[in-house]
Formats: C-alpha cells, structure tokens, sequence
C-alpha cells in the first residue's frame, strides 16, 4: 500500500476538479488554454488540501521512528550472565507503518513541483491569460500584444521591488544574502499577502455557511430571498439587454458603414460572428454589398476602435446570455419553494408540482423518490436536517475562531486543533490523524473556497453556475486559489502544532514546511505577523454574526407569504447599529444586500414576488394553449386528414367545371368554411394568447413613481455591483 493512497488521491481530485470546472466553465465554447490553465490552477490548489494530511501522517510516523531509535541504548558485548538478567530492557516504540505511509524522498519533490508550479501561474501566466481573453484584438499576435503591454505595469511594479531590495542588501554590509534566503523572503511575501486575503474570507465564511442552513430550515425564508434576488436579476437582466441593443446598434452602424471591399471587412465579420443568431440575420437583410466604400466621401472607423467594439460584443453578449441563463434557473427555484410552501399543509402528504419538468426523469429516481418520500424530504426532514447541519457547523467555526487566538500557545496547549492531533500521536492512531486533519482542513478550505465561489466584483468577476462563468472569471479564481492555499496549509500546521516555526519545537517538520524555508530570516513576519494576524477573525466573524441578515432581525410568518419586523431587544438594536454599519453603507452605495429590516428589501421582495407570479401566470396560459391545441389536433386532425384523402381519390365533377357565372355563389358558402378552417388554424398555431403582451403588460400593483418599474415592461438601471452573491 505504499504510494498507493497518495495515488488514489491525484486521481480523485484530478476528478474533483473537473467536474467543478465543467459546473462553471463552458468546454465547447470557451478557448482551451483557458480551461487547461483553470484547470491545473484548482486541481493544484485542491491537491494540496487532500494531500497534507498524508503528510502529516507521515511525519509522525517518521519522529517515532527517529525516536526509537535514538532511544535504544547501544550495544554492550561485556555484559554477560547475571548483570545481562538484570539490565532494564529499552522502551518499546509501537510505532507501525501506518497504511498511507510515502517513502522517504517522494514528498519534498511532490511539494516544490505543486508549489512553484502553482505560483507561477498565480504571478505569471494567469494574469497573462486574463488580459489575453479580454483582449478584443483579430489575432493571435494583436492579442499577445495588448497583454503584455496591460501587464507592463503588474510585472514592472514587482521588480522595481525585487531590484530596491537588491540594491539594498548590496549597499548594506551586515546583510549577507544567499539565494535560499531570498527564495525564502519571497515565499514569506506571498504567503503574506495570501494570509491577509484569507482571513479576511474565512472570517466571513466561518459565520456565513452555519447561518445560510439555520435560515434555510426557516419556512418561507428561501422563499424570501428567491423573491429578493429575482428583483435584482430581473434589473440586471433589462440592463445586460440594454446594453446589449447599444452595442448591437454599434455593430449595425460599422456593419453599413464598411462595405465588402474594405480593408477592415474582415475584422466586421469576425464581430458579427460573435453576435446574436437574431442580430446577424437583422444586419445581414439589411446589407448592401454591391456598394463600393469611399474614403474621401466617408469617414471609417479606425482598427483600434473596432478592437474596442469586439470587446464590448462579447462582454455584453456574454452577460445577456448569463442573465438569460439565471432568470430561468431562478424561475425554476421560485416555482418549486412555492411548491413546497403550498405542500406544507398537504392531508395526502403527497407533493403535488405545479409544473412538470421538461427532462424526463430516471425510473430509478422516481421509483424511490416518489411524491411521498418528496413531501416527507423536502416538508418535515430537510428543515430538521438543515438545523442539524448548521449546529454542527457552527460548532466547528467556534473550535477554528478559538485555536485561532491560542495556537501560539505550546505550554499549556490551547488550540483544540493540536489537542486533538497529539492525543491521537500518543497512541499512534494514524487514521483517527488522517481523518481529524482532513476535516479540519476541508472546513476551513470549505469556508474559504465558498466565499470565493460566492463573491462578486462589480461584473468583472462573477463565478456563475450552469457553465455561464467568463474567461476572466475563471482565471482570476485561479489566481486566488494559487494565493490562498498555501497560507491556508500554513496557517492549518499552526493550529496542529506541525509547524516547528511558529510552534517553537525542535521536532521534525513536515515535508510542505521543510520546502517553505526557515522563517528566521524575517523573524518579525514569523513571530509577529503570523501568529497575531489570524485573531482578527474574531471582530471579522462578530460583524458577520450581528449583520441585518442575522436570525432575529426579521421572521416570516406561517405561510411564508410576508415578511414583518418583530420587536427586537436593547442587546439586539445596539448591536445592529454598531456593528452592521458597513453593510448598510454598502447598500447606500447600491449593494443591495438581502437585510430583514430594511424598507429596500421589504420593496425589492414585493417587487420579485410579483414578477414571479407574472412569469407563473403566463406559463399557465401556455400550458393551457398547448392543452387546447393537443384537443384540438386529437378532435379535428383526423377528420381533416380523412376528408383531404378523399377529395384528392374522389375530386367532384362540380368542381372541374367552374364558370365565371357560379363565382358569388361559390364564394358565398366558401367563405364561411375559411372562417372555421381559419379559426382552427389560429388555435392550432404556437403562439401567445392575444390577449397578453409581456412586454406591454401592465398591473396596478406596481407604482409607477417608485421608479423601479417602468410601464411597458421596462426596468430603470440599477447598480449591479454585489459583493456577496449566491444565486
């Protein structure tokens, strides 16, 4: 079994990390190095977090190896007879292979191939890649062009920096330097800067996840949120389709403006290939290629604004397709909890959907999770199981938020974290190590990687499900995972005491720590930065506890239909305004943030709720167009494909012989049955009902004067610029 887990694990996670990229990314239509690049960065980044505990393992296994050896006394041959009876034998080391145990050698190269490789692409090659998949250039080298000169500034601030503190070290003469130790200044200046991101995300994640599940057992909280987050899509939509019709106005401007034989043609087409299947048939009717250009009679747009404009087309077709994308998920999602709210009340106890799913589902699926075990799942366990879950959680971020303020403790030990690893090291229980380290890291890996996966900046990043996240997007996710693991590994070996640097024992380290250097040569980033850094997820977590969303500050009722604000103690108000002042500045500036005492969510809500109950208003009247068509084809499609067969075998004499003397009787009788066919073929057409329009509907529930929404089915603009996002 030797090698053999660390084996299974590159497989798993390689795996793991795919199937992420495949949830996220888009495979047929984004650039291959793109995802290739994506791809290595988080399989990378989760190797590391599933492969430390091996390695922490390991080490154990080797310090009590080391130890019993040491510990044997030597070889005496003049002992003999009674004195040899008499010699007290030397301690027994149970010290086993444990079965997940890597020789000696493979774990150092394993570590400084997964490190360096992941920082540069973190430093290096991502950040080249992101300004090469936002570049709008024609080709390859245009494109190559235009990222190195948007990265002439991020490379040339690093080594201003590298080459000031050359130049330093050289012209001081108590600082002798040799290249170990810059590699070693170098790792402490990126871990550095990633430990500061990551307390940053762990703080707000480590209150965030146990919170999402307590209140999604709440009935009619998610309900609530579906309502609120439709409101704001629902803005962001009509504003990726304004933008979209500004920019495809552009197109269609240059498009008319370049003609067949200029120069820059080529360019205009590979522009219109990007844009919509609708917008290209539009623009292709209207296009006059026999018109030859003239450059004294019109002025052209020039190559660099064309770049700019294929920029902007797939930006903006991009986010359309995204928002599209979403409205529908959403859709779905609202329909559903409405579904459950209604089923909560069932006698039957039996789910009754009010839509059918469009993909038919497997026969095993629903042999087993029939409308009873679905009314049982999702109306009397899933709230039970969400508390549960959210109570285990949550005792799990108290453990981390107190072995993050005592790990600097080593006499007496504090931190549960190495509590738990040295009494499991005392008996040598290597899976009870394995299993204790790989839970730990994998919740604070869990809090931190979702808060990434969660956050959102302004709309240049945006990791969206349903493979609707962009190139840029998924390359800086890279980068932040290529930063934030390493710090995140570090700061784990410090909770458990395996990092000799911090923890101040002379043991032997692991293989990940052994390839970070001695930290000795900036003690003041060692034993200050490090160890007192990490307490400030106290304050990060109380602020995220006493935010407006917390539990208290709003309730639903039974139905789950409306929100209302409770009376709220002294500790509760005070807290609030002292501390949720950052969220509420936040939605001042328009990042709206789903909080229950607001009146802006209280609108935003009402707002969603009615356009959901629109958009399930008109998917019934679908429904019911469909139904009346299928009786309709079922009633009359027969006798009509009978009475055709047998006029065309059996034509009527009559009929061969019209004179232009029987036309006004013809026609008079005629006319009547082109009515009824014509009133059959307009049922039997796939079409609105006539009576409603959505783009022209109206409803006297909203107000005009909120500003919110527009008659005519238009939304005004509103920043779309989320911090925190989970749709």
């Amino acid at each position: 079994m030797s090698g053999a887990a660390l084996g299974l694990e590159i497989v798993f996670v390689f795996f793991l990390a795919l199937f992420l990229l495949h949830r996220y990314g888009d495979f047929k239509k984004q650039h291959r190095l793109v995802i290739i690049g994506t791809l290595l960065a988080w399989y990378l980044c989760f190797l590391i977090v599933f492969i430390l505990p091996l390695d922490v393992s390991t080490t154990i296994y080797n310090r009590c190896r080391h130890a019993a050896a040491n510990s044997s006394p030597p070889e005496n041959n003049n002992v003999t007879g009674v004195y040899a009876s008499i010699t007290p034998a030397p301690r027994q080391h149970s010290c086993f292979k444990p079965w997940s145990y890597i020789p000696d050698g493979i774990m150092p190269i394993f570590w400084r191939v997964v490190y360096w490789t992941s920082q540069f692409l973190t430093w290096i090659l991502l950040p080249f890649m992101q300004s090469y998949a936002r570049s709008g250039g024609f080709s390859i080298t245009g494109k190559i062009k235009t990222a190195l000169i948007e990265n002439a500034i991020y490379y040339g601030t690093y080594l201003l920096i590298f080459g000031a503190f050359l130049i330093y070290v050289a012209v001081n003469p108590r600082l002798h330097l040799e290249w170990n130790q810059l590699q070693t200044i170098g790792i402490a200046a990126a871990n550095t800067w990633g430990l500061f991101l990551l307390v940053l995300l762990l703080g707000y994640g480590l209150v965030e996840i146990p919170r999402s599940y307590w209140n999604g057992a709440k009935r009619g909280y998610l309900l609530m949120k579906t309502y609120f987050k439709a409101a704001k899509l629902m803005t962001e939509k009509a504003d990726a389709e304004e933008n979209l019709e500004d920019v495809m106005e552009e197109v269609r401007k240059v498009n008319e403006s370049i003609k067949y034989n200029h120069p820059l043609r080529k360019c205009v087409d590979t522009i219109l290939k990007k844009c919509p299947t609708d917008y290209q048939e539009k623009m292709g009717r209207n296009m006059d290629d026999y018109e030859d250009f003239d450059e004294k009679r019109n002025t052209y747009p020039s190559e660099k604004s064309l770049v700019k404009l294929h920029k902007q087309v797939i930006y903006s077709v991009q986010r359309h397709r995204r928002t599209q994308v979403q409205w529908q998920i959403l859709l779905e999602q609202a329909f559903y909890l409405e579904d459950v709210a209604k089923n909560e009340t069932s006698a039957t106890h039996q789910f009754v959907h009010t839509f059918q799913s469009p993909e038919p589902e497997n026969r095993f699926i629903q042999y087993f999770y029939n409308p009873t075990v679905e009314w049982y799942w999702e109306c009397l366990l899933r709230p039970w199981f969400h508390r549960t879950l959210a109570v285990v959680l949550s005792i799990f971020s108290v453990i981390v938020v107190w072995s993050e303020c005592t790990f600097f403790s080593t006499t007496p030990v504090l931190s549960l974290f190495a509590v738990f690893i040295q009494l499991a090291e005392k008996t040598y229980n290597y899976i009870y190590i394995e299993i204790a380290c790989f839970l730990s890291i994998f919740f604070l890996s869990i809090c931190v990687y979702s808060t990434v996966f969660r956050i959102r900046v302004f709309n240049y990043y945006y990791l969206a499900s349903h493979h609707q996240t962009d190139a840029y997007s998924l390359l800086f996710s890279g980068m932040l995972f290529c930063r934030l693991t390493p710090p995140l590994c570090l700061n784990f070996l410090g909770l458990t005491h395996m990092d000799s640097s911090i923890s101040h024992q002379n043991t032997q380290p692991t293989a990940y720590t052994s390839i970070m250097g001695s930290m000795k040569v900036l003690s003041f980033i060692a034993d200050g930065f490090y160890i007192y850094y990490p307490m400030l997820v106290v304050i990060l977590c109380i602020a995220t506890y006493f935010s407006p969303s917390c539990p208290g500050t709003h309730s639903v009722d039974q139905a789950g239909l409306k929100l209302r604000n409770p009376p709220a103690s002294a500790y509760q108000v005070l807290g609030l305004q002292a501390v949720s002042l950052g969220t509420r500045c936040l939605n001042l500036l328009g990042f709206q943030q789903f909080m229950g005492d607001n009146d802006m969510t209280s609108d935003l809500v009402d707002e969603g709720k009615e356009l959901i109950r629109r958009e399930k208003r008109k998917r019934q009247r679908q429904e019911e167009g469909e139904n009346r068509r299928r009786e309709w084809k079922e009633r009359y499609g027969h006798n009509r494909e009978d009475s055709t067969r047998n006029r065309n075998v059996h034509p009527d004499p009559k009929e061969t012989n019209f004179s232009d003397t029987t036309t006004n009787w013809s026609s008079k009788y005629t006319r009547a049955n082109n009515r009824t066919e014509r009133d059959r073929i307009e049922l039997l057409q796939d079409a609105e009902p006539l009576d409603f329009n959505a783009e022209t509907f109206t409803d006297d529930s909203l107000e005009p004067e909120s500003g919110r929404y527009q008659p005519g089915g238009r939304y005004l603009s509103m920043s779309s610029s989320i911090i925190f996002e989970d749709i």
